[in-house]
This record gives structure tokens, C-alpha cells and sequence, in this order.
């Protein structure tokens, strides 16, 4: 066995074939091919599950109870093996606490950074605040101007009501002669303030006068630790007549104010009055100012997930829930007795209290809400300023009690929180709207944290900043800081910005801290695992990865892919699932699997560097790459039927835009990652018309004026990458209803009929024709406890989900578990004499989806196989047309030859005059597209402008479209100078026959 390679023997796992394959170690290999050809059953299934599965067997038995087990892949041998790592598409997280800071360690090291050599202010006045020694005071003094006269006092009474004769008896009797209260001045030896007990009093009391000079330091600290005694550890310090090095900021003391006393008693003021300054010291950390003390700065301070740092008011959360006084009042039009939606479950109660505040107001309820006077309609959002007198009828007669009317939105509130029953709370929150936390704005933290600031900057900004921004702040830093503070902070310094450069590597420059990690798409998702990945500097590790161009523009494809060859030049093995051309031409090695999907598949095509590809006939990708086989442009572009219009778009970083999207064309939106494409198509134009066209409260549309057009369209839907379902039991035969035309067939048989059976026998979530032992899985957990959990096939049915009973049932030779086994395009061929369910067959052919089983559980799905089928499922419905279809890049995962195949159906949805709009950065869809719409001209805060829209000709001569650029290289009618131009392969020397021309696309 060669060290040089991974060597697999004998693969088998799903659809492999005895597969026997060597990938180079300390090389970048992608494995492509035809989408269900195998290549995650090889690269993830295969390798990565038993190079992980060792790694975990290695470990003792007690933390591999915490770790959990790996199954044995279906494999002879695999040699060679190092420690694996698999970065696949999978959410960040889904903890709405989880950022991009967090998930990346980079809030981390803000937080380490900020306890350390954070200076905290105070959240009311903003002044400086810190602990000082008796020492470090007396030190701070003695830096004013030699001879500088000073009194220390101590502040021992601080805004409080009372007279405190005792207090100022008591300072007479220690000996004490001059107070200031509320800044005047008394000698307690001849006279005791005469306060008002019912106002609040200062009380400073005067425990020494000096001149701030060196040979006076014993006597300064002295009186300095006399007065912190006195005060409980706080002191002012009042300088009369202060120099201007101190008024004008040059020497910095303490926490200053300006104000003018009575110092009339002092023998050296010539003047009754003059300006001094007021320095505050304090012994813990507070503001002596405000009167406010603070915790410790630690770590834990800046964290939202610990109560020592979140907003008390959203728990760290950012946002909290409150009644949308739009959903309690959805339609003005209606009378007052029926208007408020959150009470029309129970009318009878709410109408009496309804009737009884109108009668205080004198109005009546059949008064539209809209045409009541405002102050009106506000007292009955939100409660009256005066009491009603509310009646109510009893067994004993009409019981009268006379109190303020709570208001809808108060009552609503109150209950949500008090209730003790689920359906009250849920029925509550449909007219509850996230919002952002009004107590922190968003920020998470507390207010002493979000006080605390490193280069004048607090924690809380620094999130707010993209990536790319944040390098820039924090690059040179050091200069700002002390001599002290530097050393404390470089190595910290240091790891913030690798984190922040190696994001910026894989093309993150746009995502800011505070983005909430569930709202990153997969590849992003992806991206940053990989930039933590290449943070940690690991050698001598497999990593495994899973189409980590996906989301990312060509543009910025090249940093991604330095990144990647950066992970191999450390010495690490790179195995790769890619469609991309550009990642296979830079790679060392390439394995094609095929030769075709399913069971078509599963054996490796050819092997080789990217010319090898190109050279092997038997190779669809090769045929692709070589220009034997391409995606053709469309011979003319589709001519508008009119336009949808979004004006003045303006959520995130868009730009106030006002959006043209032709009628019953297709059209892309571009542009490079970050620069606004799925707010504008989700945030905005998607839920803008659900909540135009269908009235559905539930969603919150990005801010914008409004949607011109919608008369030119019937229905908008949504086919976008979540999941079809969220339980084994949902598979593609369920979500699309094929399973339901298939039980029917069942249920028709001879044999059924004679047994009395209906479709409903052949359900396998249902009891009566399942398996019981297995429930209808058709497998059994068996809990090894510290082993990880064996799967094996159900016993009684072996795997077959069914009773025999209902095995006894067969419709052409085969039962219905043997049909739930069945490949898409087995399928079809198998029912092409149902003409309905044969259709709904071929729509999943038709989308790519022809390798997939009929019963495969939902949850093993990639996004775009689970978009694809959605999208099958919407062909399949009744479509008269004026249907807008909105997709978000559903070349996810798919081959070049798959991909034609779902250009094809985009073409025919078109055709039937719908409105297609898609988010895609494969130019061979983009250039099929009738319109495209390419945002930017870079991603965060330096996107959100239309660069450039028309057809894919018009965008492609727009020099200042990246997008543009790359699609020169595709379009016949476009000088080909793009990026990619001299990557093109010689022309073929013309055998003087004729091409043969493209396929129609026309239905």
C-alpha cells in the first residue's frame, strides 16, 4: 500500500459498484459527474465516514458515550486514511443567539479584548469610569500644576430627601467645620443647615484644604483615605481656581465637571463666586457623577448568552415580541363592534365592554373605526385617561363597576404573559410582530457593556461592522493604545485579524458580525467553517467538502479557490464534490463518476487531470468541458406582456431602488454575493405580494413604497431550497402526490377488492397495512449505548414496511414496497399506461430528478434536490397562466446535463405566459434568461444599486457589470474579451459536415 494515496477497495455504499479508487494525498481532488452518479456516496459515505469512524474508535470508551459512533461504510478496505473533516452546506446553526461573530470565535476574542483593556464609560452622562487606589488618586492630583490649591471632600449624602440634623451634628462633633450642600457653603460652628425634608439634598462635607505640591503628599493621602472612609470609597476633589492645563484637557485627572460655589469664606478668594472644576474619584468602579456603580469588566460581560452581559429586556435575543396594532386593526372599513380582530373569538364578552367605552365616548358601534375621531380610536388601542362606567348582566340584575378601560393592545399584552393556556398564547402571537429590542436597539448587551469602549469604538459597533470593514478598524490599532494596553492586547489583535483576513479569503467580506447565522445561506455557511479551517493551521488532514462555489460569484470563485490550494500547499488531502469548470480546471486530480444517475451510476467514468477528461468520450462532464456538448442560446428573447414595478426599495443595503420586473418574460437576478439579490426577491417582492395579493398578516415585508402591476399577475409562488419534509416517513412520492395515484392502483387490484381494501392499506403511517414492529420504517434502532445506534432491517417485514397481508397485493408483478424502491425513471416506465401519474413521473425526470427512489426520506435531500422536486410538484398543478414563479438558485448540485434539463422546464413555464424570476450565478442559465437584473456593484454596504439590466447581450457589454464580464465568453453576439477568454479550447478543425442544430426548447 503506497503512503501517496487514499486507497479505496470495493465501495459499495448505495449505488457504488464495487468501486476501487486512489486519491492522491496532499492533493486537491474533485469528484463530479451526473447528479445520483455517487460522488457524495464515494467522497462523504464512503471516505469521510470511515476516516471519522476511526478517528472516534480511537478514543476511550467513556468519550465515545459523549461522541457518538459512525457507521461501518459499505466498503472492502480504505488505506491511507487521515484524521477527516467534512464541511458540507449545512446552517452555521439554527440558534437564533448564533452570529457570525460567535460561530466563528471572533466575538470571542472581542470580548477578551474589551475585558482587558476596555475603558468603561458611564451609559447616562458618558463620562470616564474606573476603580482607583487611595495611591493612584493621590498620584493623578499631584500631575496638576505645582501649587494648585484643592479641597478634598467627601460626598456623604447624594441625592436624598431629609433634613439630616443628626448627620451635620455628627460632623461637628468628628470635628468637621465646612460643609457644601446642594453648593453653597455652611461652617458648621456657627450655624446648621435648615433643609427641606421633602427634597432630594447633596451633602459634600470639606475634610481638608491643600495646595497640590509633592512635599505635601503624606497630608494629601491622608485626607484623600479620610475622605473615601467617610464617603464609602468616593471623593470629589474641587479645584477653585484651575489651571488651564486642566480646563483645557491637556492633563487629564479624573471624571470633571464645571460649576460655580460659594467659596465666600475662603480668606485666599478675593471673588464671591468663580468658575472651578469638580473632580470625582471613587475607590469601585462607578460613576460618581450619576451615582451609578458597575460590575466587574469581565469576559462574560460582552456575551448576550450570559445574563452577566444580555439586555435584560430581550434576554440577548435583539428583539422581542410585541402586539402590531396593523394586525389588531386589519381592516378601518369595518365597524367598531367588529374591528378588532384579536377579540372576534368571543364577541359576546368583548362586545359589552365595546359597547360600554363607545357610549362613554358617545358614538355608536356601527361607526367604521376609520371615521372615529383619532384620539378615540387611540384610547381604545391603548386605553382610556378616564374612567367608564362598565354594566354587566348577573343572575342577580345589571352589576355596575366604574374603572378605566385597559385598552386592546394592554389587555392583549397582559394576558399573553399571564395565561396558562397554550391556545390563548398562540391565538395572542398571530397578531404579534418581531421587533427590534427597544431597550438595546438590537445590540444584544446590557448598557454598562455597550459603554465600554477600546478606541473609542464600543463592542456593540464593532459588530455592526461587514468583515471587510472590521479589518480595516482594527488594522493599526495598536497606535491608539497605551504602552500598557498594547501588550495586553497584540496577540490578541493578532488572532482578530487572521479570523476576519481568512473570511475575507473565501469572499465574506460583506456579512457583518451580528448577522444571525441561521439566515446564511448554505455555501456561506460552508465558506465559513472553511475560513475557520484555514485559521486553525491543521497539517496532514482530509478534508471533505461540498460544492463550495455554490452561492458564490465567478468573480470572487478565484479567492475561494486560493483558499482551498492554501489548505493543500499546508499539507493537507482536499476532496471536493464539484460541478464548477473553473475549481476542476485548477485542481490536481479529478474523479468522474457515471455514467449515468442511480443505478446508471456508481462507477468511476475516468480519472485524471482536467485534459484527461476532456479526452474520454465516455465522459459527459468531459463532453461538456470539451464544447462537444453545450447549453445553447436561446435563438430570440420573449417580448414583455407588461411590467411589475417595485418602487422604492429600500430593506438592507438596497439602495431605494426602483425595480423593473418584465411580465411573462424569464428573468435572473445577479450580482456578487451579498449585493442584495434575496432581500429584494424575498424581502421585498415575494412577501410585498403575499401580503398585497393574498392578505397574509403573517409575513413582515422589507421596507419599500410599494408594488406596482399586480393586476398583470394571478398567483406568486415561492419555490425555494427548505426542506419537503422534516420526518423520514415524507418522501418525494408524498410531497408530490404520486404515492396517493399508487395506493389507488393498489387499492383497484382484484385482490384488493375481494379483501375489502382501500387505498388507506397502503399507507405506511397508518395502522392497519404496516409493518407494526418497525411502525413503517422498515427499520429498527438498536441503542448500543456507547456505540453509536445500529439501524438494521425490521425482522418481521425485512424492510419491506408492510404486513404480508398487504405484500400479498401486487399491481403488474410488483408490491408497493417494491415500487417505493423504484428509481423516478423506473417508475415512469413502469406506470407510462396511467397517463396521470405517468405525467407527474416525468416531471420529476424532467427536472433532474429521474436517479432519485420513490421512497427515499426527505431529510436525506440536498436543497436543490428538495427545490426541484417542489418545482415538479408546481408543474404538475392546473397552471392557466400569469403565474409569477420565484426561485433561488436551483442550479444548486446539478450537472451541466441536468442543468439544461431545468432550463428547459423554466423555458416551458415561460411559455405558458407565467413570469419566471430566479437567483442564480451560473451564467448558462443567466444567458438563457429573457431580462436580467445584476445587482451591486460589490456586496454589504457597497451594494444595493442596479448595475446593469436588459437582455444577457445588454448586461454583457456593460463594462461595469462583473457579471457582464464572465458572460461575454458565452454569447455569439458579444466580443468575447471576459475573464475567461483565453481559458477557451482551440476550435475544432470543421470535418466539413453540418452541426447539427440545438434541441427546441418549446413545449
Amino acid at each position: 500500500m503506497s503512503k501517496d494515496f487514499v486507497e479505496v477497495r470495493g465501495a459499495e455504499e448505495h449505488n457504488l459498484k464495487d468501486v476501487d479508487v486512489e486519491i492522491p494525498r496532499e492533493q486537491f481532488t474533485v469528484v463530479t459527474g451526473l447528479s445520483g452518479s455517487g460522488k457524495s456516496s464515494l467522497a462523504f459515505e464512503t471516505i469521510y465516514a470511515e476516516g471519522q469512524r476511526r478517528y472516534i474508535e480511537s478514543l476511550s470508551a467513556y468519550a465515545r458515550n459523549f461522541l457518538g459512533q459512525m457507521d461501518k461504510p459499505q466498503v472492502e478496505s480504505v488505506e491511507g486514511l487521515s484524521p477527516a473533516i467534512s464541511i458540507d452546506q449545512k446552517n452555521a446553526a439554527n440558534n437564533p443567539r448564533s452570529t457570525v461573530g460567535t460561530v466563528t470565535e471572533l466575538h470571542d476574542y472581542l470580548r477578551l479584548l474589551y475585558a482587558r483593556v476596555g475603558t468603561p464609560h458611564c451609559p447616562e452622562c458618558g463620562r470616564e469610569v474606573g476603580e482607583q487606589s487611595a495611591q493612584q488618586m493621590v498620584r493623578r492630583l499631584l500631575e496638576v500644576p505645582e501649587g494648585t490649591r484643592a479641597e478634598i471632600a467627601a460626598p456623604v449624602v447624594r441625592d436624598q430627601k431629609g433634613a439630616f440634623e443628626d448627620l451635620f451634628e455628627e460632623l461637628a462633633g468628628e470635628g468637621y467645620t465646612r460643609v457644601e450642600v446642594d453648593g453653597e457653603r455652611y461652617d458648621l460652628s456657627l450655624e446648621t443647615p435648615e433643609l427641606d425634608e421633602n427634597y432630594d439634598h447633596t451633602v459634600d462635607v470639606i475634610v481638608d484644604r491643600v495646595k497640590l505640591r509633592a512635599e505635601d503628599r503624606s497630608r494629601i493621602t491622608d485626607s484623600v483615605e479620610t475622605a473615601l472612609d467617610e464617603a464609602d470609597g468616593t471623593m470629589k476633589v474641587i479645584l477653585p481656581d484651575p489651571p488651564e492645563a486642566v480646563t483645557s484637557g491637556e492633563i487629564d485627572v479624573g471624571t470633571q465637571s464645571r460649576s460655580t460655589g460659594d467659596l465666600a469664606d475662603d480668606a485666599e478668594t478675593d471673588a464671591a463666586t468663580t468658575d472651578r472644576v469638580l473632580v470625582e474619584f471613587s475607590e469601585d468602579l462607578a460613576c460618581t457623577h450619576c451615582g451609578i456603580d458597575f460590575s466587574p469588566i469581565e469576559t462574560r460581560s460582552f456575551s448576550f448568552n450570559s445574563p452577566y452581559g444580555a439586555c435584560p429586556e430581550c434576554e440577548g435575543i435583539g428583539s422581542t415580541k410585541e402586539v402590531d396594532p396593523d394586525l389588531v386593526v386589519q381592516d378601518t372599513s369595518k365597524p367598531l363592534k367588529n374591528v378588532f380582530e384579536p377579540w372576534s373569538y368571543n364577541r359576546s364578552y368583548y362586545r359589552t365592554r365595546i359597547d360600554n367605552v363607545a357610549e362613554h365616548f358617545g358614538v355608536s358601534v356601527e361607526t367604521p373605526f376609520e371615521e372615529l375621531d383619532e384620539s378615540i380610536r387611540e384610547q381604545f388601542l391603548w386605553g382610556t385617561d378616564r374612567q367608564v362606567e362598565f354594566t354587566r348582566q348577573t343572575k342577580d340584575g345589571v352589576r355596575r363597576k366604574t374603572k378605566r378601560f385597559e385598552g386592546v393592545i394592554p389587555n392583549l399584552e397582559r394576558r399573553h404573559v399571564e395565561t396558562d393556556s397554550d391556545n390563548t398564547r398562540e391565538h395572542i402571537e398571530e397578531f404579534m410582530a418581531v421587533t427590534t429590542c427597544p431597550e438595546c436597539e438590537g445590540t444584544r448587551l446590557k448598557p454598562q457593556s455597550r459603554s465600554v469602549l477600546v478606541d473609542d469604538t464600543a463592542i456593540t459597533d464593532v459588530n455592526r461592522l461587514s468583515i471587510g470593514d472590521a479589518l480595516e478598524h482594527f488594522e493599526g490599532m495598536e497606535s491608539s493604545l497605551t504602552d500598557r494596553e498594547r501588550t495586553i492586547a497584540e496577540e490578541i489583535l493578532k488572532e482578530i485579524r487572521a479570523r476576519l483576513g481568512f473570511m475575507e479569503e473565501v469572499g465574506l467580506e460583506y456579512l457583518t458580525l451580528d448577522r444571525e447565522a441561521a439566515t446564511l445561506s448554505g455555501g456561506e455557511s460552508q465558506r465559513i467553517r472553511l475560513a475557520t479551517q484555514v485559521g486553525s493551521g491543521l497539517v496532514g488532514v482530509l478534508y471533505v467538502l461540498d460544492e463550495p462555489s455554490i452561492g458564490l460569484h465567478q468573480r470572487d470563485n478565484d479567492r475561494l479557490l486560493n483558499t482551498l490550494e492554501g489548505l493543500r500547499d499546508l499539507g493537507n488531502t482536499l476532496l471536493v464534490v464539484e460541478h464548477d469548470e473553473e475549481t476542476m480546471r485548477r485542481a490536481d486530480n479529478i474523479v468522474d463518476m457515471g455514467p449515468g444517475p442511480g443505478k446508471d451510476g456508481g462507477e468511476v467514468v475516468v480519472q485524471g487531470d482536467f485534459e484527461d477528461v476532456i479526452d474520454c468520450e465516455a465522459s459527459i462532464t468531459g463532453d461538456y468541458l470539451a464544447g462537444r456538448e453545450e447549453i445553447a442560446v436561446p435563438d430570440e428573447r420573449r417580448e414583455a406582456d407588461g411590467e411589475l414595478v417595485i418602487r422604492g426599495a429600500r430593506q438592507h443595503n438596497l439602495s431605494d431602488l426602483d425595480v423593473s420586473i418584465p411580465v411573462g418574460q424569464f428573468t435572473t437576478i445577479t450580482g456578487v454575493s451579498g449585493s442584495g439579490k434575496s432581500t429584494l426577491m424575498h424581502d421585498v417582492l415575494y412577501k410585498g405580494l403575499a401580503r398585497e395579493m393574498n392578505d397574509n398578516t403573517e409575513v413582515d415585508p422589507g421596507d419599500h413604497d410599494g408594488i406596482d402591476g399586480t393586476d398583470e399577475i394571478e398567483n406568486v409562488r415561492l419555490i425555494d431550497q427548505s426542506p419537503i419534509g422534516r420526518t423520514p416517513r415524507s418522501n418525494p412520492a408524498t410531497y408530490t402526490n404520486v404515492f396517493d395515484h399508487i395506493r389507488e392502483l393498489f387499492a383497484e387490484t382484484e385482490l384488493s377488492k375481494q379483501r375489502g381494501y382501500e387505498k388507506g392499506r397502503f399507507s405506511f403511517n397508518v395502522k392497519g397495512g404496516r409493518c407494526e414492529e418497525c411502525g413503517g420504517q422498515g427499520t429498527v434502532k438498536i441503542e448500543m449505548n456507547f456505540l453509536s445506534d445500529v439501524y438494521v432491517p425490521c425482522e418481521e417485514c425485512d424492510g419491506a414496511r408492510y404486513n404480508d397481508e398487504t405484500l400479498d397485493v401486487t399491481y403488474k408483478g410488483e408490491t408497493i414496497s417494491d415500487v417505493l424502491d423504484m428509481s423516478v425513471s423506473e417508475a415512469a416506465s413502469f406506470f407510462e399506461s396511467h397517463s396521470g401519474l405517468s405525467r407527474r413521473l416525468e416531471l420529476l425526470e424532467d427536472v433532474g430528478l429521474g436517479y432519485m427512489r420513490l421512497g427515499q426520506p426527505s431529510t436525506t435531500l440536498s436543497g436543490g434536490e428538495a427545490q426541484r422536486v417542489k418545482l415538479a410538484e408546481e408543474l404538475g398543478k392546473r397552471d392557466s397562466g400569469d403565474t409569477l414563479y420565484l426561485l433561488d438558485e436551483p442550479t444548486t448540485g446539478l450537472h451541466k446535463a441536468d442543468e439544461r434539463k431545468l432550463i428547459d422546464v423554466l423555458h416551458r413555464l415561460t411559455d405558458k405566459g407565467n413570469t419566471v424570476v430566479v437567483i442564480e450565478h451560473e451564467l448558462d442559465l443567466v444567458k438563457n434568461a429573457d431580462n436580467v437584473i445584476d445587482l451591486g456593484p460589490e456586496g454589504g454596504e457597497h451594494g444595493g444599486q442596479i448595475v446593469a439590466t436588459g437582455t444577457p447581450e445588454e448586461v454583457a457589454r456593460d463594462d461595469d457589470s462583473h457579471t457582464g464580464r464572465y458572460l461575454r465568453d458565452l454569447l455569439p453576439d458579444v466580443d468575447r474579451e471576459g475573464p475567461r477568454a483565453d481559458r477557451r479550447l482551440p476550435a475544432k478543425e470543421d470535418d466539413g459536415e453540418e452541426a447539427e442544430a440545438p434541441p427546441a426548447t418549446d413545449d
